[in-house]
């Protein structure tokens, strides 16, 4: 017993020629609960901001995410297409983000902010690590919608028929990573954030994030079809497991210097 794809449309809504699509919303959705929750955060704990760093807190936040997940689409997945139609490098609404590259923005973007206002960086990351697993959680959800990025095929009774996978019964891997990356480490993080210990202790929430986010990714790509452009590097090994193996050991190496720093 196998589930039929949902065929849901897309784009969400369509007012004339404006078309606003899952996608984009979902971004959009992410951005302005993790700004809502990081303010009543920043009131609640005392954390040192103010509303006008806030407001350019975002601002960097989303300009990594936008320019670093476009950015490392293109240079770890779309091999020779991007140089022989440079102009799509800015169609970011005809898909195509890598979540890794999309960290890495973000990471610059606050280590700028961080310089700026003099704020510590592994507690900017810590704060803003929080609800990273929103945006997560709502992106693949319309990767699902998307009919894209779905799992290997397999027998088990919810494997689901995607249209693009060529209706052969497949895990709904995007599902998988929804519940894993997005849930569960919310989940854990905010568990965490509540110990007073952690919070004064800047980066385990940061380093805590990154080793959940790659143990995840790690499992959930022997689930997931690798993308067709790149198939497998060697074995049954995936260009997202070579990409997190760093984010892993900067993760292991964040959490053993935050331990032991007195703060």
């Amino acid at each position: 017993m196998f589930i039929d794809f949902p065929n849901i449309s897309p784009v969400a809504f369509a007012i004339g020629p404006f078309q606003l699509r899952w996608y984009a919303l979902a971004y959009l959705i992410g951005i302005l609960s993790a700004w809502f929750l990081t303010k009543r955060n920043i009131d609640k704990y005392k954390l040192g901001l103010t509303s006008a760093q806030l407001d350019d807190l975002v601002f960097y936040t989303t300009l990594g995410i936008i320019l670093g997940g476009r950015l490392g689409y293109v240079l770890f997945y779309g091999k020779t297409y991007f140089w022989h139609h440079p102009a799509e490098i800015l169609a970011v609404w005809h898909g195509g983000m890598s979540f890794h590259g999309g960290i890495a923005g973000v990471i610059l973007a606050l280590y700028y902010f961080a310089k700026k206002y003099m704020f510590p960086f592994l507690k900017i990351t810590d704060i803003v690590a929080l609800y990273v697993p929103i945006g997560i959680f709502l992106g693949r959800l319309t990767n699902f919608i998307n009919d894209e990025l779905w799992g290997r095929v397999t027998t088990v009774p919810w494997a689901v028929k995607f249209p693009s996978g060529g209706y052969m019964p497949r895990h709904p891997s995007q599902i998988y990573e929804a519940l894993s990356e997005g849930v569960l480490m919310f989940i854990i993080l905010n568990l965490l954030w509540k110990k007073e210990f952690v919070r004064s202790h800047h980066g385990v929430i940061s380093a805590v994030f990154l080793i959940i986010y790659t143990l995840s990714r790690l499992c959930m790509e022997f689930f997931r079809e690798p993308d067709e452009q790149i198939g497998f590097i060697f074995g049954q090994v995936t260009l997202g497991q070579l990409l997190s193996i760093p984010f892993l050991l900067v993760g292991g190496y964040v959490l053993i210097k935050s331990l032991r720093k007195k703060n």
